[in-house]
């Protein structure tokens, strides 16, 4: 069986990859597991060291200025969903053969220009170009940094009676990435003004602004208590797996969903759920109910929309009620963006 594109399917995580782990430590204070997006490690006393990675990518049509402050911005959006900013990065890159000098160096210049732009100090890597390289993904970046103890939240931490709250729109990512990619065909099936509009999203795709606004409330019982940033499988899968790390349920309102007109549009078009899609720029958070109008005025107060539409409850599992309706246990969907676009490359639509 051939392994479908994106991230691999949950039961493989489970059965493979957290079980293949190396050495066990001590220091492990949170290590890999569903929903998390930082390992935390002990550093002695009540230091702790947070540490995420990520794939990063050049992806030819957007170029390779947006497609470092893209890469950069993934894997910070991550380590930010801790309430904390990164302090340093690693890079390894693998580049493509099709590349030139002048590419490669722009590239390396953005990422370094958008790291110093966070206060971010890049301190190791590696840099080639080997057989076997191609686009888009062109290496792996990690972030880390220090806190103690308690300084920080992750999403095991979610309670019952929190308010589950999510930032700008499903399907962010989705839309301005086919948009972009494939805009002749995206024209055609929705018109020149929603796939300009599409297009301007990409500016869109990184919580870390997000993320740091909302720190500013307060991070733990009194404040913001779980952050994740909805990646593949967008607003839907990224609630489940919060719900899976808190071992809470997670009750949602489908219809408030905030989904922008753009967004819905390329979905419909394209025929993929618009809250199951990658929604890189929505951040979803978890909330003392007494602060959400604080959160959610906080945020905006930076431009950026804040929509409160569920509840953590006692149990297990996402729950998604509509119009009104019984609230039903949602099961895992695949994320269709992957299958699309590499159907629409083939096609010779790029």
């Amino acid at each position: 069986m051939t392994l479908r594109r994106g991230k691999l399917d949950g039961r493989t995580m489970e059965r493979v990859v957290y079980r293949s782990l190396g050495s066990a430590s001590s220091k492990v204070a949170s290590g890999p597991g569903r929903g998390l997006d930082n390992a935390v490690l002990s550093t002695g006393g009540s230091g702790r060291m947070l540490v995420t990675t990520d794939p990063v990518s050049i992806i030819p049509r957007i170029g390779m200025r947006k497609s470092a402050w893209l890469s950069v911005h993934l894997i910070a959006s991550d380590y930010t969903t801790s309430g904390r900013r990164p302090e340093f990065a690693t890079f390894t890159y693998n580049m493509p053969k099709e590349l030139t000098r002048s590419e490669v160096e722009e590239y390396i210049r953005a990422v370094g220009r958008e790291c110093k732009s966070l206060r971010v100090a890049i301190v190791a890597g590696h840099t080639g170009s080997y057989p076997g390289g191609g686009f888009t993904v062109v290496g792996g970046g990690t972030m880390f940094g220090f806190c103690r103890k308690g300084d920080y939240i992750e999403p095991t931490m979610a309670r019952p009676g929190d308010a589950i709250v999510m930032t700008k729109s499903a399907a962010i990512e989705a839309a301005a990435m086919l948009a972009m990619s494939f805009p002749r065909q995206v024209e055609r099936m929705v018109g020149r003004r929603i796939r300009s509009r599409a297009e301007l999203l990409l500016d869109e795709c990184s919580t870390v602004r997000d993320a740091l606004a909302a720190s500013t409330v307060g991070l733990g019982r009194e404040g913001v208590t779980s952050m994740h940033d909805a990646t593949e499988g967008g607003i839907l899968g990224g609630l489940g797996e919060m719900s899976w790390a808190s071992g809470t349920a997670f009750v949602v309102e489908k219809d408030r969903v905030h989904t922008t007109d753009e967004c819905l549009a390329i979905c419909n078009a394209f025929d993929i759920d618009p809250l199951s899609t990658v929604s890189e720029g929505s951040l979803l958070l978890t909330c003392n109910p007494e602060r959400v109008e604080e959160l959610k005025r906080r945020l905006r107060r930076r431009g950026i929309g804040a929509f409160e539409f569920g509840r953590v409850k006692r149990g297990t599992g996402l729950w998604v009620s509509s119009a009104g309706g019984r609230a039903r246990r949602a099961r895992p969907s695949q994320d269709r963006y992957w299958s699309v676009y590499e159907r629409s490359v083939r096609s010779g639509l790029a």
